[in-house]
């Protein structure tokens, strides 16, 4: 029954990975994003995994690094939620594309451009790691390397969130981006990630061939799934 309800996972193709998008396309479907973010799931999701480990240290200073980080609003919330538990968090951005990791950085302490898969960052470095809905982007032979760039970096804690897969979720992105004005490249991108997304068998079953470590994996509203964990020392 699983099997006729959850779809086999599709690579695809997103419109914003066909190199020369021209650079207002890629920051006005990034907006959109940011929007879905923030109705569905996608920023509660991230920081309900981030929220214990604010509690722990309220008081202390933290940096944290949303890598992938688009238009900047994960860590934007997971600012706002720091000062409100006594944390001092100094946010950081990556992202592949100069133009989002450019205007990040006027809205974050600070941002750089890189690849995920060789992150130009020294070892537990940062305190936080961030990952939302990014690893989707990635085909499985990847996906590893990724994971470990994202634990090599890491002091305290890494969080990856994605999309979890399903065909309701896609028809629901798909239905909802109208009333919502979404650009048309928004919306066969947002299609496409669900396709692309995860189940959480498999978003724990990465971590543990990547890490060799079992993620705490929970199922959140909106279609979201997320892996946290305590990185190697």
């Amino acid at each position: 029954m699983t099997a006729t309800i959850t779809p086999t996972r599709h690579r695809g193709v997103e419109t914003l990975e066909v190199p020369g998008i021209p650079d207002h396309l890629v920051r006005r479907s990034l907006v959109d994003v940011a929007r879905a973010n923030a109705l569905f799931g996608g920023t509660r999701a991230v920081l309900r995994e981030l929220r214990p480990v604010f509690e722990e240290r309220a008081g202390e200073r933290l940096t944290l690094l949303d890598v992938g980080t688009g238009a900047a609003d994960i860590p934007v919330a997971a600012l706002a939620l720091a000062r409100r538990l006594g944390v001092t968090l100094t946010t950081y951005g990556l992202d592949s594309a100069f133009c989002l990791a450019r205007a990040a950085g006027e809205r974050l302490d600070g941002s750089i451009s890189g690849d995920v898969r060789a992150l130009p960052i020294t070892d537990h470095s940062v305190d936080i790691v961030v990952c939302s809905q990014l690893l989707h982007h990635f085909p499985e032979p990847e996906i590893a390397a990724v994971l470990r760039e994202l634990n090599r970096v890491a002091r305290l804690q890494v969080v990856v969130s994605d999309l979890r897969r399903s065909w309701l979720a896609a028809a629901g992105i798909w239905l909802a981006s109208f009333p919502l004005g979404f650009h048309p490249v928004s919306r066969h991108d947002g299609v496409v990630s669900v396709l692309r997304g995860f189940t959480g068998n498999e978003l724990g079953s990465h971590v543990i061939h990547a890490l060799g470590l079992a993620p705490t994996v929970r199922q959140r509203l909106g279609w979201r799934v997320t892996a946290a964990w305590t990185p190697h020392a």
